[in-house]
């Protein structure tokens, strides 16, 4: 078990001297505010993930959106210009 870089024989310390400080009555309640405490860091950071990949993927849509009906208007354009010369060209 390795949480944070600390092993087993190191939480185990950690734990003890938090129940010599705080006391055996103390020791569930700050557990239990660690614990959401991280559980709101982890929906915060969640939240925040969800947000980034919506954001780049909105921008990837914007830069691709453009360019696709520029193309249109060229490939509209250019038969149009050619009947056009040729019109011109049998007219004369």
């Amino acid at each position: 078990m390795n949480i944070f870089g600390i092993g087993l024989p190191e939480m185990a310390v950690i734990m003890v001297i938090a129940l010599l400080v705080f006391g055996p009555k103390k020791l569930p309640e700050i557990g239990r505010s660690l614990g959401k405490a991280i559980r709101g860091f982890q929906e915060a950071s969640k939240d925040f993930e969800a947000e980034f990949k919506r954001e780049a993927q909105q921008l990837e849509e914007a830069v691709k959106a453009p360019t696709l009906p520029e193309a249109q208007e060229v490939a509209t354009q250019e038969p149009a210009t050619a009947d056009s010369n040729n019109h011109a060209a049998s007219s004369s």
